[in-house]
């Protein structure tokens, strides 16, 4: 699926999760409708990844799109960042539109700020504004201490590149302009929200239940290692709100964690955690689970909020670095039982709070951070076995090659287990559509010619001095090229698949070498045009290497003749030493 279909496709969702109330606002009853509808959702989709608003009603009530809006497509003053956000959003209908077509500068001077900030009911024409811009000039008016707060203009449209800042804010009225063209779209409002991590928590604020802690709400230490100081708070937390947790911020929360979240199907930690929220109604969960532990870069918990028995915890920059599972499967718990809360009722979870003492001020204590969370994260027990790869995948060269992946080619590849499910489940995109990552590395070395790396196990492992072509544009477009013509042929995914027929390996290698063309474009043009003759250079090398060779045979006895033959067999030739090295002889010969 290609970036902008992606893209639909997500609109297209938050169209269908819309009350019933606006059912006429938002109607796929024609194609002009039906766009006018991803229009008005492209505003709900800047507005739930920019600021975190989850619910349809919630976003639906800054948007202001519509007749005498004065050019303000949608707004949201943030009193966190004591900012005023206006927006103006050009969907274009299709692909090429999209990615190419340019917003006009006199569509940004219809913008009436200065008119609207300035209190006027009417535009220059003497139409009065709608009535989400007086709601606008209401909202503004009420904020205490506005003189702190600062304005900007949010543009969801393509912007000529060499025009300079200050003659948008000339446009504009004087206001700063962040422009998010169809590849800023693309990078930072859809693939955030296919994997989950769209919205960055920066604080939270957690509830506590102080009526059954007979010492207090905490333990509390601090710990000195050779990477500095830390304090660790122990605690137990109300299982709703870890789910309340995960249900906003997602995977943005396990940056650190080896595994994104995990579904419930087939997974036998989340039905066991399912099991005991749902049947249990007393709190054998405090007993049953190991707990969940979080790095902050600052916390603190306040006893005296004007509530009896009730706390707060305050935790900035928050990460699960272990049991995210289960905070994962407790925020699906709460997603699927809105009107049934009381299965939380009484029931806590263990949460360890590490807090880093020291502030990095330079790149190498920004390293040793990272290297103390890594050791936090590999010392911590696990509920779930974490694989090798699991522990490389937050390595800075994966990171980059996944980056690489989808803004050159629109790929999904799978870097962490998990880092899409919660695509999946929203029905953006769909689990075929994912890279597997030790099927990149297959068709990486294939199309190298590096056959017999491509057959190894544990391909996704910890970088080395080998992989330092993933940086290079060349490699990875044969990567690409290999990746469309391995859908349409035989190709083994796993080890034993490997081990019994490398042929699919070796017919990646040959069209790569042989009939790769220079541009992108032209790719699945090339491979449906010489797909055939791959396929009849390798059946005639088969025939002449199975009649020319002596190696690879095996005596048989023919019942029929009662006696004994010999024949080829290819599994032997794939297995042994000489298959890389006979079919780079092939192409050779060839070229």
């Amino acid at each position: 699926m290609k970036k902008y279909a992606i893209l639909t496709n997500i609109l297209d969702k938050i169209i269908q999760s819309k009350p019933e109330k606006y059912t006429k606002l938002y109607s796929d009853e024609t194609l002009e409708k039906t766009n006018q509808s991803r229009s008005r959702a492209f505003i709900h989709l800047y507005l739930k990844v920019g600021f975190g608003l989850l619910s349809f009603e919630e976003r639906e009530r800054y948007i202001t799109d519509g007749s005498y809006d004065g050019g303000i497509d949608g707004y949201y003053i943030d009193k966190e960042s004591r900012t005023i956000y206006f927006i103006q959003s050009k969907f274009r209908t299709n692909e090429d539109n999209f990615e190419s077509k340019k917003i006009a500068l006199d569509e940004i001077l219809v913008m009436d700020i200065n008119e609207i900030l300035d209190g006027n009911t009417q535009d220059e024409k003497g139409n009065d504004y709608n009535g989400k811009i007086k709601q606008l000039q209401r909202e503004v008016s009420e904020i205490e201490n506005i003189g702190r707060y600062r304005y900007e203009v949010i543009l969801l449209a393509n912007i000529e590149q060499n025009i300079p800042n200050s003659k948008f804010k000339q446009l504009t009225g004087g206001y700063p302009v962040t422009a998010f063209n169809y590849e800023k779209c693309y990078n930072d409002l859809v693939f955030p929200v296919i994997t989950g991590t769209f919205f960055n928590a920066t604080e939270l604020n957690i509830s506590l239940d102080l009526s059954n802690k007979n010492a207090g709400s905490k333990i509390s230490y601090t710990v000195t290692t050779k990477n500095g100081e830390c304090e660790i708070t122990v605690l137990f937390v109300p299982t709703i709100e870890i789910a309340k947790v995960l249900l906003k911020y997602k995977n943005s929360v396990l940056k650190y964690n080896p595994r994104s979240y995990l579904e419930f199907d087939g997974k036998k930690v989340n039905s066991a955690i399912k099991e005991t929220i749902i049947n249990e109604s007393t709190n054998e969960f405090a007993l049953f689970n190991n707990g969940i532990t979080m790095l902050s870069d600052d916390s603190s918990i306040n006893e005296r909020i004007g509530q009896k028995n009730k706390a707060q915890l305050s935790v900035k920059n928050p990460q699960i670095i272990n049991g995210g599972q289960t905070a994962f499967t407790l925020s699906r718990l709460l997603e699927d039982n809105q009107d049934n809360l009381d299965i939380f009722q009484n029931k806590e979870v263990l949460l360890k709070v590490i807090t880093f003492l020291d502030t990095p001020e330079n790149f190498e204590q920004k390293q040793s951070k990272v290297e103390l969370i890594d050791r936090v994260s590999n010392a911590t027990n696990q509920q779930t076995p974490v694989l090798n790869a699991d522990k490389f995948a937050n390595d800075v060269v994966y990171k980059k090659l996944q980056k690489t992946l989808y803004e050159r080619y629109g790929l999904l590849l799978e870097r962490k287990r998990g880092e899409f499910e919660d695509g999946i489940k929203n029905g953006y995109i769909n689990r075929t559509e994912l890279i597997e990552r030790n099927l990149f590395f297959r068709i990486y070395y294939s199309v190298k010619g590096e056959i017999n790396k491509a057959s190894q196990k544990r391909l996704f492992q910890s970088f080395d001095t080998s992989l330092n072509s993933l940086d290079s544009i060349e490699e990875l477009d044969k990567f690409y090229f290999g990746y469309l013509m391995q859908q349409k042929i035989p190709f083994p995914s796993s080890n034993g698949g490997a081990r019994k027929d490398k042929s699919g390996f070796a017919k990646l290698f040959l069209m790569t070498r042989l009939y790769k063309p220079d541009s992108l474009e032209d790719y699945n043009n090339a491979i449906n045009k010489n797909l055939s003759k791959v396929n009849k250079i390798w059946d005639k090398h088969m025939a002449d290497y199975s009649r020319d060779t002596k190696k690879y045979h095996r005596r048989y006895y023919d019942k029929e003749s009662r006696t004994e033959v010999r024949r080829f067999v290819p599994r032997m030739w794939y297995r042994s030493g000489s298959f890389e090295k006979d079919i780079k002889e092939l192409v050779n010969n060839i070229e």
